[in-house]
């Protein structure tokens, strides 16, 4: 069984990060919680720049909670159809859409036991929503996250739920929601999968994986 790792070891570690990551953010485009909701879902398999370039248009188009609600699906389907699985993320957005209007008088709520209620919104979807659109602590674990926190040792898990239980065990909560936007920003720029850039990693030090994953 691993050791459990250090709280302080790992603020040293996000501190760092946070330094060398400094405009790290949520980098989907946004004006309001609903407008989040729908881009993170859009977001699922696909990258923030192709959502960026759906959603103007798209928000344009269908611009309150109640027009996704009574729009066609095929029409709707078309809209979203570059971000992929593109017939299964317009049911559930304008299913979650529909289920705002009847339960949550059109307003995105601000608790992740509501959030993760609506339709095609899980953990992850919810935690961005509280930490950006809210300002509640929020740990997302994405492909990013999940890699990152297994190299850093601060998870042996593998299933995004267990790692996020970890992390918020691991970090205070002010940390969460940051902490997911820098490990994200590192994760892209620097410790990419398969292969990291230890060489020009802020933290290359303090990485127990140093010298274990085949870096470049």
């Amino acid at each position: 069984m691993s050791t459990r790792p250090s709280r302080r070891r790992a603020l040293e570690v996000l501190d760092r990060l946070e330094q060398a990551h400094q405009d790290a953010h949520c980098a989907l485009h946004h004006a309001d919680p609903w407008q989040l909701l729908v881009a993170t879902i859009l977001s699922a398999q696909c990258t923030d720049e192709r959502v960026n370039q759906v959603t103007p248009s798209l928000f344009a188009r269908y611009p309150q909670v109640a027009a996704f609600a009574a729009a066609d699906l095929r029409e709707l389907e078309e809209a979203v159809r570059p971000t992929g699985f593109f017939r299964n993320k317009a049911r559930n957005i304008q299913a979650a859409a529909r289920v705002l209007l009847a339960e949550f008088h059109g307003q995105v709520p601000e608790t992740l036991e509501e959030l993760v209620r609506l339709p095609g919104v899980g953990r992850k979807t919810a935690n961005v929503v509280l930490g950006v659109a809210f300002g509640q602590p929020g740990m997302v674990v994405d492909t990013h996250v999940k890699r990152l926190a297994y190299r850093l040792g601060w998870t042996a898990e593998r299933e995004p739920e267990k790692i996020e239980v970890e992390l918020r065990r691991l970090l205070p909560a002010e940390k969460w929601t940051q902490c997911g936007h820098v490990l994200i920003f590192h994760g892209r720029r620097i410790c990419k999968a398969p292969t990291p850039w230890c060489s020009s990693c802020p933290v290359v030090d303090l990485c127990p994986r140093r010298g274990v994953v085949k870096s470049r």
